[in-house]
């Protein structure tokens, strides 16, 4: 067993998203201990998670036997055990500020001094569950996972402004260990990275099938057949600056003013300013610089066939 089979994870909420980080925190080697306060939840909470060990077994994503993996998974009757001795204590309740708010008092009390105390928060940020008078707010954050964390392992580490630096840093050092990605979002807005942007295109979605520009399933075609695949290889901005010869510049030159008429058109003046975009040019110039461009895109395109070889195969053995 390595260093990290030592650390322990408390995890509170056994839904869908605690049943996930069981399964991350115990395939990386560490110690969980799962409560909810429904008897029901705790009841089936093992057989869940096996289910999604047998799955990930199943496409080879498990170094280890399954019932090795679930047996460091203790179900525990009481938030207080679940918060014992842990490094960190992951919440996983309903996106409620109350409850999360009664969660983190009691998580203040019952858990160590150096534990963190994290919340998958899909929208909420700390501060407007967590008090200023908390004891311990400074260890407060959120965690956001993508979902499931299992097998989409970004992560969003998301600061109040009363979250200590070393609070942050070590829960960044805690979830790589654990085998996620997280990304530092350096100030506190609703919906964090991963919503904001998944809402801007679900905002748009809906907008073209209210104005009778696309049907449901036309959306979707284009979303998984188009902008779907070259996601899952690069993101957005990578994405147009190895459409456009001459990189992210030149794209936004000859397309920014189409995109602003677009945004306009839905009421949204944000436009794209020069030094905004030298800013966004400058990160794409010290991650590719200009001359490496034509090695990237082929880069990017065998990716895409790789990824285009899986799915075609993957559709044969399905038939």
């Amino acid at each position: 067993m390595n260093a990290q089979a030592t650390r322990r994870v408390g995890i509170v909420g056994g839904g869908s998203i605690g049943i996930a980080f069981a399964v991350v925190f115990a395939r990386a080697g560490w110690h969980v201990r799962l409560f909810d306060p429904a008897a029901e939840r705790r009841e089936f909470a093992p057989a869940e998670i096996m289910q999604r060990l047998v799955e990930l077994a199943r496409f080879g994503l498990l170094d280890e036997a399954t019932h090795d993996v679930a047996a460091r998974v203790d179900i525990v009757a009481t938030l207080d055990a679940a918060a014992a001795n842990a490094d960190l204590v992951q919440e996983c309740a309903p996106e409620r500020e109350e409850i999360k708010r009664e969660l983190f008092i009691e998580l203040d009390r019952a858990a160590p001094p150096h534990a963190i105390l994290a919340s998958a928060s899909s929208f909420l940020a700390t501060s407007r569950f967590v008090d200023e008078t908390l004891p311990g707010r400074g260890r407060c954050l959120v965690a956001h996972p993508g979902n499931p964390p299992y097998l989409i392992p970004v992560v969003e580490i998301v600061p109040a402004p009363f979250t200590d630096d070393e609070a942050v840093t070590r829960a960044i050092d805690l979830f790589s260990e654990a085998g996620l990605q997280p990304v530092r979002v350096a100030r506190e807005v609703e919906g964090f990275i991963f919503n904001r942007l998944q809402g801007a295109l679900l905002r748009e979605a809906y907008c073209l099938v209210r104005d009778g520009v696309a049907s449901v399933d036309d959306v979707d075609t284009v979303v998984r057949e188009g902008l779907g695949l070259r996601w899952s290889v690069i993101g957005p901005f990578e994405t147009v600056d190895l459409n456009t010869r001459g990189g992210i510049a030149s794209h936004a030159q000859k397309m920014g003013p189409s995109y602003a008429r677009m945004g306009a058109e839905r009421g949204q003046n944000d436009p794209w300013t020069p030094e905004l975009i030298a800013g966004v040019e400058a990160a794409r110039r010290s991650a590719l610089p200009l001359e490496q461009w034509e090695e990237r895109v082929a880069w990017r395109d065998r990716a895409l066939m790789r990824l285009t070889r899986y799915r075609k195969d993957s559709a044969q053995n399905d038939s």
